[in-house]
């Protein structure tokens, strides 16, 4: 007997079985219940899922009504929302029968979805009729053959009697209703609304295709059985209609039709929706949606970024963020719990259909073991009590494959969605909250409480921001009802840091703060205050740049966790349950030795953690110093240092290298973990019969080793992201903290005045617990008593360098941390008439000029050209070919330091602030220029009625047009306030500050040097180039660049031990396979007793033993290369960029050069050299697999060749268009990072002007870019596993037909065969993929190799290195020395011969464009030069760069410090004592600037941020002159900037150039002022790139129609100039 389809044993008894169909032994009558059977019956199904479907539909249904709508508005405050969709159903009346018609088509989905529901319907129709045929046919058979029953039964019961219905004929009837309400469902589908009618539609397909499942079960299974019938035969042709139907409306339909477009936002709908948001189920599971783009790439030599399919509005990243920051960010209501929690909140439907796809997976995944299985034991027994016919299991080898393949691609498709949209959300995430954090903060170290932790736990507490008026700010898209109730929209949130609406009255933080040094430098990279110098600050903007690429790729790569928690105990459970249907108790045997070995791997993912945590860590210390080198890499270059940049860079990546060794040897120790466990668990259960499940049992081993490793390995990213999210110090107006002391009155009463009242600042609010030393410069910076600034006029404030100029203006800005002194204390700062805020250094984004000035205000044409006008710009723009629409760069760079502080004054002129904050804008212009600015601009009617807020060192030129005045001494306090007449009256020092500068803007009056253009520009304004896009496949050249490094210095040797370890082991693994085989081949016609069990596990131990070590011999071998390939990449990276030209760092982004740093080497060290061993043992385990089956079926060559063909011609055609996907992918990377870097370096001016929501738009719209791409290149991994997958199984599924049917194997061998060829089918796949995969990481070879062979600057040779000696003077000496930009370019310098004695000190002038600074650059050979140049009587075109370049100084205009100690900056190499470097201050003029006991004071311990930017200009000019003392060269290189510093600044500066510098030193000072210059040796006056001039200032000036003299006659100062002169 067996058990029929229907739940009942057939053949158990007669009356039960007859003609196939069940028949009922009782009837009832009308209206008597059936008999309890029926329930039972699998025909019922179809009714069950008719009720289930009704009771949703009513659930629905009363959830749309308004009465439960009203309900819920009173019970839980719920506002109901319009149904959009049905509104715009009504919005729209057409007139006329066919405009209506094509209107309610549209509605729905378009034509092709209006006739697949048309056809529904039919076809529902159709079959209710076939129902109600079936009905009667059987009502007439029924009554004829039981004709005599009936006479009897109405003989014993003539009274009462009434008509009966047999159980089939309930069930006909059943069937009848479900038809009918079916085609209810199709009505409402094609005739309801379009909401309505997609719920219909999606009922009818569910319900008909449970109903032909059922038919399948009852009429179609049987016939793959020996004894079982279809159950409604009897029905005839009627059955075989009913399943056609069925088949055609239940899955054809279903699966064929597109899917209406359901837009995310109604009011917002794309116009043209993204290709799978319309896909038919069919198209979408198998990716066919993909072919045109498929089809088009492989027809194209490039795929452009245009022609990628759009992207679904479901994925924008504003949608993406609307939905999950409620969920992260705390300022937008999340509760402060660990951001992965967050996450799976986010994203918890994608995790429940992952996880019911992977359950669906391994069910599936078990289909061929099991065929395998009943192959087995059908050629076993020849068939003899065989229930299920063999092609059955056959079909089950394919069919059990493809389900699997289109479940797991699912999953993976729903994976990295999910990815996709995490990267862009934590993206996003970062640097919003990057916009909120104080420069000078870092995240706490792990496991310690930060003091700074500012993330709000009460929303309430959130000052509300208001954006400043004439700021258009994109508006955010996020209202307060969809974030809920009392959260903040990002406006909101984002706006400038000021913490209240109409003010920015005290509120802070209580906690006495520790920070550092007031500064005068720009708050563009970092805030001022010379921090603690630990490894958050030192590595901070290293940190934010490695969260969004190594930790973010960390992340996404472990998003498989589920894997491990649903996924391998579902396998390895039914694992276990297989083994013991065939071994009995002795499976558990082997689980139970599993389970006691499992904590080895335990052990070593615990160490992968910790190993993952310290290689971050060294990770980001190598990101960091090399941002650094790239920001100052042209200092690097005119100092020579490029050489022990690139070992300082490679002493970080050498560190780095060490932690990656430790990584890969826990990996090798996993996997010989993973291969050995399963291992002995097979020999403790003495396995003898299924190979194929303990394969899969060591693959779900291995599988779940790895994933633990990636899921550790993304942990700790996650909590570094966590970290920096929770314990980053934020601003005050950020934190949820209030000061101790605070006056809610005082505030409200001075909410409209901009000043200060017994307020204290620091730049960090930590506490300070004292126990700091001096060094670490700690600095609360006070306002005592009452500080006003005047409304509507000129504020000046004034003080010497390093006085706190700026800290004021940071104070006001809230930049600083906020500690009030007083009950009364308070500090305001009014920003509802909007604020505008121009930096030091000047900070401009990489756009053209007009948009640097417009700053997303509207274009006001008038305004705009009177802007230009007073700002002094139009000579500027006049110079550039493309005018205002010239690109300035990266940084500026195409502007001069002059052009760069006039667009920065331009933005804030012509926005529509009322209040301006100028931090010394005049500082790098010119006099001429500063008179212009204050005479036309500070003096015009653009700044008229405006509060201006003017730092600046010019107060004898600012005096005039100011009305108050502030002014700071040297301490940081405040030692005047009030109108210019009074505190000029009481205050001496002013007055002889006043004095002093008043005779050096007499001296400037000699100024001969207006601002030049920088970088030329091309006419279409265009400055940086266009990254580089390869095309095609992965290029040989690229390729050859790794295997090379790879092989090292004997590849020979190296590639031959490991291909042969490699191939040795998969052997071996093959052959331990087959010996399994042998092994249970033993037991068939024996007695069990008779096998020698030892013998055979001895033999298979040794195997297992040899294979393992060969395998780790192997994987040491290529690890030690892979080693060797980063290491060499990276330095063969970093030495091309420090050795390339200036001009192609003038048009590279930094950003490009650290994408390439970072992302493109992490890809090195990761997926390329892991991929590349994949692809070798994969190729490798193949290929025995293939010759496995060959061996014992030969016929199948041809077959197995034609699939791998197949699978490569379609791996082709994919990788056409992923290739290029990639790449795209690739460069839509750069923006987002260099978006980050620009944001973060002007982050006080973004705040100041409160811009942040416009830059939060732009940094979404770049992250769109980069989804799209995204999804695209995922999507397209699917597109190829579907297709890779079903020829596979076709593979695999006929081998099995021809080994049952035309072959004679004994079971052992053909269960062998067939697992090889199970193995090999599925390996097709995964070989395609990682060979595609290894190739499209390999675009990252691709762009590392473009930068290697970048323009070079001549390399060092041994016969270019000088005498020792050398050199021993400063002489120099030119002959026909000429220079040009680039080999092609124009000359720029014309056959310059001069001499220049040693210890002489020269001064060159000239006007713009005369060739001084090109004179610089080719002395130090940074440019094309042609002629001879001697220093000290060598030839400098036979010295090597570095020799040539160390042994001169240059001091450019605004010097570049490192970020680490002042010693590290004096002496970056550790060649000098202490003692050296303090007197090289000394001699600078640094410690007359500060007080001995002055405990702010700069030491040789003080910490100097990045750039430098944490001291004034003065500060670095002084120690920019002591770096030169220290070095000690024959020849320095003075580009003058003393225009940026004040008075008593540069009078130390001066008398350390005349005083201090040795006799044999010669001095080269380029002049901007004859001042300068006139007590010099000898002038060089230059034009037009020609020596016009050159000798003794006496000399020149006693020359008729001499240029100088000219010069100096057009000076308004000539008679001191002469006397200056000697004359």
């Amino acid at each position: 007997m067996h058990l029929g389809p229907s739940g009942l044993l057939y053949g158990q008894s007669s009356d039960l079985v007859a003609g196939g169909q069940v028949v009922l032994s009782q009837t009832w009558g009308l209206g008597r219940a059936a008999s309890p059977a029926i329930l039972l019956d699998t025909l019922m199904i179809p009714t069950y899922a008719l009720a289930l479907s009704m009771l949703l539909l009513v659930i629905s249904l009363v959830k749309a009504s308004r009465a439960y709508k009203a309900l819920r508005s009173k019970l839980f405050n719920f506002t109901p929302s319009l149904d959009e969709e049905d509104s715009n159903d009504r919005s729209t009346q057409p007139i006329g029968f066919v405009d209506e018609m094509r209107h309610h088509i549209t509605q729905h989905g378009g034509l092709n979805i209006f006739i697949g529901r048309l056809i529904q319907l039919f076809g529902s129709v159709a079959l209710l009729c076939l129902s109600v045929a079936s009905a009667i046919l059987s009502e007439r058979n029924a009554s004829h053959g039981l004709f005599d029953i009936f006479k009897k039964r109405d003989k014993k019961h003539q009274k009462g009697s009434h008509p009966s219905f047999s159980d089939e004929e309930w069930l006909e009837l059943a069937m009848c209703l479900f038809y009918l309400y079916t085609t209810l469902l199709a009505i409402v589908s094609v005739a309801g609304t379009a909401k309505r009618g997609r719920k219909a539609s999606w009922h009818f397909a569910i319900l008909f295709l449970v109903t032909f499942g059922v038919y399948s079960y009852r009429d179609l299974f049987p016939f793959a059985t020996y004894t079982l019938e279809p159950l409604d035969a009897h029905e005839g042709w009627l059955l075989w209609a009913k399943v056609s139907l069925l088949f055609l409306v239940g899955v054809v339909v279903p699966l064929g039709i597109p899917r209406p477009y359901v837009p995310v936002d109604a009011k917002n709908a794309s116009i043209g929706p993204a290709p799978e948001q319309t896909a038919s189920l069919f198209s979408l599971v198998t990716y066919s949606f993909l072919d045109p783009l498929v089809w088009f790439a492989y027809s194209v030599p490039k795929l452009d970024k245009d022609e990628l399919p759009p992207l679904a509005d479901y994925d924008y990243a504003s949608v993406l963020k609307s939905r999950s920051f409620p969920h992260l960010d705390t300022f937008f209501g999340a509760s402060k719990r660990h951001i992965f929690f967050g996450i799976m909140r986010v994203f918890v439907q994608e995790y429940i259909g992952m996880g019911l796809m992977v359950t669906l997976q391994v069910f599936a995944g078990f289909a061929p073991p099991l065929a395998i299985n009943r192959v087995l034991r059908y050629l076993e027994t020849g068939g003899e009590n065989a229930f299920v016919k063999p092609w059955f299991w056959i079909s089950l080898l394919f069919i059990g494959p493809t389900v699997n393949s289109f479940a797991f691609q699912w999953y993976i498709y729903l994976a990295t969605r999910t990815l996709v949209r995490t990267e862009c959300i934590i993206t996003q995430l970062v640097f919003e909250h990057a916009l909120r954090i104080r420069m000078k903060a870092s995240t706490a170290s792990s496991g310690s409480s930060a003091s700074g932790t500012t993330t709000p736990k009460d929303r309430a507490q959130t000052p509300e921001l208001t954006p400043p008026v004439g700021q258009h700010d994109i508006e955010d898209t996020l209202t307060d009802s969809q974030l809920g109730e009392g959260t903040h929209s990002r406006e909101e949130t984002l706006r400038e840091g000021s913490p209240s609406q109409s003010s920015q009255t005290g509120k802070g933080k209580a906690p006495q703060g520790k920070g550092s040094a007031p500064s005068e430098a720009s708050q563009s990279t970092q805030v001022p205050g010379l921090s603690k110098l630990d490894e958050g600050d030192e590595n901070l903007v290293g940190k934010i740049n490695n969260l969004v690429t190594t930790d973010l790729g960390n992340i996404v790569d472990s998003r498989d966790f589920l894997l491990a928690v649903v996924y391998v105990p579902i396998q390895i459970s039914l694992c276990v349950a297989f083994l013991y249907a065939i071994l009995g108790w002795s499976a558990f045997v082997g689980l139970a030795t599993m389970i006691a070995l499992f904590p080895i791997p335990g052990y070593v993912a615990k160490l992968v953690q910790t190993v993952q945590t310290t290689r971050l860590k060294k990770s980001d210390a190598r990101v960091q110093s090399i941002t650094e080198v790239m920001n100052v890499i042209r200092m690097i270059k005119l100092f020579g240092w490029e050489r022990k940049m690139n070992d300082k860079v490679a002493e970080k990546r050498e560190e780095e290298l060490i932690w990656i060794w430790k990584r890969l040897l826990l990996d090798l120790a996993n996997a010989t973990a993973n291969f050995l466990i399963p291992v002995i668990t097979m020999m403790a259960t003495y396995s003898t019969y299924s190979m194929s499940v303990f394969d899969m049992l060591r693959d779900q081993l291995h599988f779940v080793v790895f994933v633990i490793t990636q899921s550790i390995t993304g942990k700790v990213s996650l909590d570094r992201i966590n970290d920096f999210l929770h314990n980053t110090e934020l601003l005050d107006s950020f934190s949820n903290e209030t000061p101790e002391i605070i006056n809610e009155e005082e505030a409200e009463n001075n909410a409209d005045k901009i000043g200060f009242k017994n307020a204290t600042f620091a730049w960090s609010s930590e506490s300070t617990d004292g126990t700091l030393t001096p060094s670490k410069r700690n600095f609360l910076f006070r306002i005592e008593d009452e500080v006003l600034f005047k409304q509507g006029c000129v504020n000046l404030i004034v003080g010497p360098t390093g006085s706190g100029k700026t800290s004021l203006l940071m104070a006001l800005l809230g930049e600083m941390h906020y500690i009030p002194s007083t009950p009364d204390s308070w500090y305001n700062l009014p920003r509802t008439g909007g604020v505008a805020y121009a930096a030091q250094e000047s900070w401009v984004q990489n756009e053209t000029i007009r948009d640097n000035i417009i700053f997303g205000s509207p274009y006001d044409e008038v305004r705009y050209k009177k802007v230009i006008h007073q700002c002094a710009l139009e000579k500027d723009l006049e110079l550039f070919n493309a005018g205002d629409q010239t690109e300035v760069g990266e940084k500026g760079l195409t502007l001069s330091g002059g052009q760069k502080a006039r667009v920065t004054l331009a933005r804030a002129v012509y926005s529509q602030a009322k209040i301006l904050l100028l931090d010394d804008v005049l500082a790098a212009l010119d006099v001429h220029t500063s008179k212009w600015i204050i005479d036309k601009c500070f003096s015009g009617d653009l700044i008229k009625g405006r509060t201006v807020l003017l730092v600046t060192h010019n107060v004898a030129l600012a005096l005039p047009i100011a009305d108050h005045i502030i002014s700071l001494s040297i301490d940081g306090r405040i030692v005047g306030a009030g109108p210019v007449s009074e505190e000029l009256a009481k205050d001496h020092a002013l007055v002889e500050e006043v004095k002093g500068e008043q005779a050096a803007l007499d001296k400037h009056d000699s100024e001969v040097d207006p601002p030049a253009p920088g970088a030329e520009s091309k006419a279409d304004g265009k400055l940086i180039v266009a990254e580089e896009v390869e095309e095609g496949h992965l290029s040989w050249k690229a390729l050859k660049l790794h295997l090379t490094a790879l092989g090292g210095n004997h590849p020979l040797l190296f590639f031959s031990v490991f291909v042969l370890g490699l191939a040795l082991a998969e052997i071996l693994n093959t052959v331990e396979t087959w010996y399994l085989g042998y092994w249970a081949s033993q037991y068939e016609g024996r007695n069990p007793e008779d096998v020698d069990v030892f013998h055979y596990l001895g033999f298979y131990s040794v195997l297992l033993g040899v294979s393992c070590a060969v395998y780790s011999l192997a994987f040491v071998i290529y690890v030690f290369g892979a080693l060797r390939a980063s290491r060499e990449l990276h330095r063969r990276l970093v030495e091309a960029v420090l050795g390339t030209t200036l001009r192609w760092l003038d048009t590279t982004p930094v950003s490009r050069v650290i994408t390439r740093c970072t992302q493109d080497i992490r890809t090195v060290d990761g997926p390329i050299a892991i991929g590349l061993w994949w692809l070798s043992e994969m190729t490798m385990s193949m290929l025995a697999k293939f010759v496995a089956v060959l061996v014992f079926t030969p016929v199948f060559l041809v077959p197995g060749i034609v699939v791998a063909a197949i699978g490569g011609w379609v791996g082709q055609i994919y990788i056409a268009a992923q290739l290029a996907v990639k790449r795209e992918m690739s460069n839509a990377k750069a923006p987002v990072l260099g978006h980050f870097g620009a944001a973060i370096s002007g982050l006080t001016s973004i705040r100041a002007y409160g811009a942040q929501s416009r830059f939060v738009e732009e940094s979404l719209t770049r992250i769109n870019r980069y989804t799209r791409a995204g999804r695209t290149f995922y999507n397209l991994n699917r597109w190829i596993c579907i297709r890779i997958d079903i020829v596979g199984s076709l593979f695999s599924s006929a081998l099995a037909v021809y080994l049952v049917y035309f072959q004679k194997h004994n079971a052992s061998n053909t269960g062998f065969t067939l697992n090889m060829a199970v193995g090999f089918s599925s390996m097709i796949l995964w070989w395609v993929r990682v060979f595609n995969d290894f190739e499209v990481q390999g675009n990252s070879l691709e762009r590392i190799q473009g930068y290697i062979s970048i323009e070079q600057e001549p390399k060092p040779t041994n016969g270019g290195e000088p005498p020792a000696y050398w050199p021993a003077s400063g002489d120099i000496q030119a002959e026909k020395l000429s220079a040009r930009y680039s080999s092609d370019g124009p000359k720029v310098l014309h056959d310059l011969t001069f001499k220049i004695n040693s210890g002489e000190r020269i001064g060159v002038v000239g006007r713009t464009g005369s060739g001084k600074s090109s004179l610089t650059l080719s002395l130090l050979r940074c440019i094309f030069t042609e002629g001879e140049v001697y220093y000290d009587g060598i030839k400098t075109s036979t010295l090597n760069l570095d020799a040539l370049r160390s042994k001169i100084t240059i001091i450019p205009q605004v010097p570049e410090l490192l970020s680490g100690t002042l010693r590290y900056n004096l002496d970056p190499f550790d060649q000098y004592d202490d003692a050296t470097l303090n007197d090289a201050l000394r001699a600078a003029g640094l410690f007359n600037l500060q007080s001995e006991m002055d405990e702010n004071r700069i030491t040789l311990d003080s910490a100097i941020s990045s750039g430098g930017g944490n001291l004034s200009v003065g500060q670095r000019q002084i120690l920019a002159l002591a770096r030169a003392i220290v070095r000690g060269s024959k020849l320095l290189i003075l580009d003058e900037a003393t225009s940026a510093i004040d008075y008593k600044t540069d009078s130390v500066i001066q008398s350390s150039l005349r005083n201090e510098l040795k006799g044999d030193v010669t001095l080269i000072t380029i002049a901007h002022r004859l001042q300068t210059i006139m007590d010099a040796d000898r002038i060089m006056v230059l034009d037009a790139g020609c020596i016009a001039e050159f000798d003794s200032p006496k000399n020149l000036l006693q020359k008729e129609n001499g240029r100088l003299r000219a010069l100096v006659d057009e000076s308004g100062d000539r008679a001191a100039l002469c006397t200056m002169a000697g004359l």
